[in-house]
């Protein structure tokens, strides 16, 4: 346990002084003002206003760009550290394998995660002395989402990474799985699979198991939960589900994907050559 925190708080430090954390934090950060600036919280939509209205807007934002961020900035950990030679002097030092993979695996979820999160309770920090109310509940929600999330493209990253022989291969191979992923979101190749003849449910079943969709459709369902915007495909998902079914299918799924990637990553890491 001693070695595992030592190697998380030697991957956060190393991340606070690159220079991909510091866009990361601004992005997000930028958002949120951004969203403020624009009065989103003075709009209304379906008879949500305020901060309700801003936070599902801020999701839909995050599902794009936390994951390609997670996925760019992960897989060149393993196969980053395999090149410059770092493992050579790992395995000179007591530190287990698994304290290391582990280890890496924490310090960059904190990384990872408490942007974004900070960036969602300084929107609430700022609706409060706005004098705008706070959907408690919702806030509860989005955070367990972007979790989730953010863990289930963490574990993804840290597989791959483990599997590419170089960083330049592993981030092609994370930019074709990202790419894949909005490809299957309700779009050309859910359509190509319709006219397929597939049925309407099997089609459902495949955007299901896309954690980006699960992610989408969760935050629209606590905005809208008649999920009006998603046509015909809401009765499949709500009658087999219903809205708690699904709250907790997207709170699970995703998490207990990237959990399950990175078990197999380091499964490759721990039989894999090393050096």
């Amino acid at each position: 346990m001693k070695h595992l925190i030592l190697t998380a708080t030697a991957d956060i430090s190393e991340s606070l002084r690159s220079r991909w954390f510091l866009v990361y934090t601004l992005v997000f950060g930028g958002v949120v003002v951004a969203l403020f600036v624009s009065g989103l919280t003075e709009s209304r939509v379906m008879g949500f206003t305020g901060l309700s209205r801003m936070l599902v807007t801020y999701l839909q934002i995050t599902m794009a760009i936390l994951p390609v961020f997670v996925l760019i900035t992960t897989v060149r950990s393993v196969a980053g550290d395999r090149e410059a030679g770092i493992f050579e002097y790992m395995l000179s030092l007591p530190v287990s394998l698994a304290a290391w993979f582990w280890g890496k695996l924490l310090g960059r979820f904190l990384v990872v995660f408490l942007p974004v999160f900070l960036a969602m309770l300084g929107a609430v920090a700022w609706g409060m002395a706005s004098g705008v109310a706070v959907p408690w509940s919702q806030v509860v929600y989005y955070t367990g989402f972007l979790l989730s999330l953010a863990l289930c493209f963490l574990g993804i990253g840290m597989l791959i990474s483990s599997l590419a022989r170089s960083s330049d291969v592993a981030t092609g191979t994370a930019f074709i799985i990202w790419l894949g992923l909005l490809l299957f979101m309700d779009l050309i190749l859910l359509g190509l699979l319709i006219r397929q003849g597939l049925p309407s449910e099997g089609v459902i079943a495949v955007a299901l198991v896309n954690p980006l969709q699960v992610f989408r459709t969760a935050a629209m369902l606590l905005f809208d939960p008649q999920l009006v915007l998603l046509g015909p495909s809401a009765y499949v998902i709500l009658d087999h589900f219903g809205p708690r079914g699904y709250i907790a299918w997207a709170l699970f799924y995703p998490g207990a994907l990237g959990l399950f990637c990175a078990w197999l990553g380091y499964q490759v890491f721990r039989r894999g050559d090393l050096p």
